[in-house]
């Protein structure tokens, strides 16, 4: 098996931003970063992007589709967009530095 079948330029686009939430911080303790990702996004593609974009090792991913919410403006009902959220697992000693010193 190729360790990196898929292609670099199109892995980066997969990742939106990282979520900095409260949950999501505390997350930070266990060596687990949040991420907003395209909703047709893979595990395996996930991983591959966090690790090409990053330089870490990741050892779990986990992926969170809610369903969507109706939203209603005056008389026209619609939905919320839909989204993808990805909690990432890394390995012991690596880490992703989300708040760069500027």
């Amino acid at each position: 098996m190729t360790k990196n079948k898929y292609d670099p330029r199109h892995l980066a686009d997969l990742i939106l931003k990282p979520i900095i939430t409260e949950k999501a911080t505390t997350l930070l303790e266990q060596n687990k970063y949040v991420f907003n990702v395209l909703p047709k996004a893979t595990k395996p593609e996930i991983k591959a992007a966090i690790e090409s974009l990053f330089d870490v090792k990741v050892i779990g991913v986990n992926t969170i589709l809610p369903p969507r919410k109706k939203r209603r403006v005056g008389k026209f009902i619609g939905h919320k967009s839909l989204y993808k959220r990805a909690i990432v697992t890394l390995e012991e000693g690596n880490t992703i530095n989300l708040f760069p010193d500027t």
